[in-house]
């Protein structure tokens, strides 16, 4: 296949707003059972700002080691300090709160559904193949992390 007929891929960000609208449609079409009521619900944004730091913060420390974001390009650093001392994956885990703290603040039950598939999807679509080309890369330093560091917390 060529570049231009190479399929174009989809990133995570895509995946996280079709999280993100999914979760609404489902607590607007199917709530199930309504877990909470403002003021309570406005506890959600507590995790909703804290993926969301997390998210950025991460991508500030890519830029600075002069590293790619983009999944399926190839790394030319390591980062291991930051929140990558408790996590091999703080962007997607940062997602995941996210995605916690918005069904916390919807209120109904049908938006936590979402959060277990959408960690699921980002595992097997992203993460696998991101570590196999970390540890083709890295080798010997990269098998040394993931010895001390948990893929998700």
């Amino acid at each position: 296949m060529t570049e231009a007929q190479t399929p174009k891929r989809i990133y995570p960000p895509v995946y996280f707003g079709a999280a993100v609208l999914l979760m609404i449609g489902l607590h607007l079409a199917a709530p199930f059972t309504r877990l909470s009521n403002a003021p309570l619900r406005y506890l959600g944004l507590i995790p909703m700002v804290l993926g969301s730091w997390l998210v950025i913060w991460v991508n500030t420390m890519f830029r600075r080691a002069g590293t790619t974001i983009k999944p399926f390009q190839e790394s030319s650093a390591l980062v291991e300090s930051g929140p990558f001392r408790f996590t091999r994956n703080p962007i997607y885990l940062g997602m995941v709160v996210f995605l916690l703290g918005h069904a916390i603040f919807l209120g109904s039950l049908a938006p936590f559904l979402v959060i277990p598939i959408f960690a699921v999807l980002i595992d097997r679509r992203f993460i696998r193949a991101e570590e196999a080309m970390l540890a083709e890369r890295f080798g010997a330093q990269f098998d040394s992390y993931t010895r001390r560091v948990r893929r998700w917390v």
